[in-house]
């Protein structure tokens, strides 16, 4: 294997992915390698409907072989460190790679140490994680028999931000099919001030929340789990508490243990928790990230602050928006127009990227909002949706969810990842 490339691509997820398909559909001749050890690639936007019984977890994975583009050359190891000056990535079998343009796109990592007690609930089963095994998830939906069902979520940026609130609605509309609303508390506590940044889609999820009779806690900061006596502590992460939608409270069994400092026990029969998340070792350990240990590149066009050579896109960017394979759809095209720019010898000036993001919020069995967005949280509904005979998508719709559970994975692996506009 040659140790030197025109263009280097780390990760082998959605944005690496797209990225090298969509630039050998730019021009053939491009010598590219992508660094990526994983055998498998999944499609985890349906870890959300496998936890909820809905979608066959085998049916989420393909080899990565097969959707690798034909034309690159794949190393099959870990990037363990930059030398961005001397344009190189250090490898851990393969030593030193060089390039003349890199991307990088590694995705993020479960950090789930970053919670007191998580590591060994998750590795007990005493608590579930879409985010890391839902069909665990399905299992405890399942098995439930009543009490505190309690879903939650981080104070680090994670994928797919709307993840840990759907799961909710789900096995609420679960229980509720299965006669076990009556003797359940779903609790939905999150560490934000509000239900979804988007104004359109928090007046519908507040009816979602309505309806079930959820009971939204707020700026709620999970910061400690017991697994012996199945308590959740949170941190109180604002004073504003009366946000909550809530009917009596008490149910829950909340405690407060420690006024000074916010701190609220909560026990619970069921618990749901999205794991912190950050920028894999490699990527915080190195001169390209910012302060809070992300990507450092520019919101507009994902070419890296410091270094003119380098773009950086998907989850592991330092992006204001939502971590979703929907941005990286939006991204893609701007990075490969600026490599194929910067390879010619021109400027790369397309900074087009304005935040797009969506969220699939499916919010029951065979209901589902769209959540589109920007930079600057406007409410931006895809015109295409029309043809779908949806015309209000920050309503819900069962074809919202029928595109959700069909049409978006035939789009991934078919369109998606060859590199075609979708």
């Amino acid at each position: 294997m040659k140790n030197k490339y025109q263009i280097l691509i780390i990760g082998g997820g959605t944005a690496g992915i797209m990225t090298a398909a969509r630039l050998l559909k730019e021009s053939k001749t491009l010598d590219i390698a992508l660094i990526e050890p994983a055998e498998t690639h999944y499609y985890q936007p349906a870890w959300t409907l496998v936890g909820a019984g809905t979608y066959d977890y085998k049916k989420t994975g393909k080899p990565m072989a097969e959707v690798m583009p034909k034309g690159i050359t794949w190393i099959k190891d870990f990037a363990t460190s930059f030398d961005p000056k001397n344009n190189s990535v250090s490898t851990k079998s393969n030593g030193e790679i060089n390039y003349d343009y890199l991307v990088v796109a590694p995705g993020l990592v479960m950090a789930p140490e970053l919670i007191e007690g998580l590591p060994e609930a998750l590795e007990k089963g005493v608590v579930c994680s879409n985010y890391t095994d839902p069909e665990h998830t399905w299992e405890t939906i399942k098995n439930f028999k009543g009490g505190n069902a309690v879903f939650t979520q981080p104070t680090t940026p994670i994928k797919c931000g709307g993840a840990p609130q759907k799961i909710a609605y789900m096995a609420a509309d679960y229980f509720r099919k299965h006669n076990l609303s009556d003797k359940t508390n779903v609790v939905f506590a999150t560490p934000g001030s509000v239900i979804f940044g988007v104004e359109p889609i928090k007046k519908t999820l507040m009816n979602v929340i309505s309806r079930y009779g959820i009971h939204f806690k707020p700026s709620y900061a999970p910061i400690k789990i017991d697994s012996e006596k199945k308590i959740v502590y949170f941190k109180m992460s604002a004073s504003d508490e009366n946000l909550c939608v809530i009917n009596e409270d008490n149910v829950l069994g909340e405690k407060e243990t420690n006024e000074s400092n916010k701190v609220i026990e909560m026990p619970f029969d069921m618990l749901h928790i999205a794991p912190p998340q950050t920028a894999p070792k490699f990527i915080r350990e190195s001169d390209l990230v910012n302060d809070a240990g992300w990507l450092d590149v520019d919101h507009h066009s994902m070419q890296h602050n410091q270094f003119d050579n380098i773009f950086g896109l998907g989850d592991v960017a330092a992006l204001p928006t939502a971590k979703t394979g929907a941005a990286i759809r939006k991204q893609v095209p701007v990075v490969v127009d600026n490599l194929m720019k910067l390879i010619q010898h021109k400027a790369a000036d397309n900074k087009s990227y304005n935040g797009y993001s969506s969220c699939p919020l499916v919010t029951g069995y065979g209901k589902m909002t769209l959540a589109e967005f920007d930079y600057k949280s406007n409410f931006t509904p895809d015109p295409k949706l029309k043809r779908m005979l949806v015309f209000n998508s920050d309503k819900e719709h069962w074809r919202l969810y029928m595109f959700k559970k069909y049409g978006l994975p035939y789009l991934y692996w078919n369109k998606m990842l060859k590199g075609q506009d979708v």
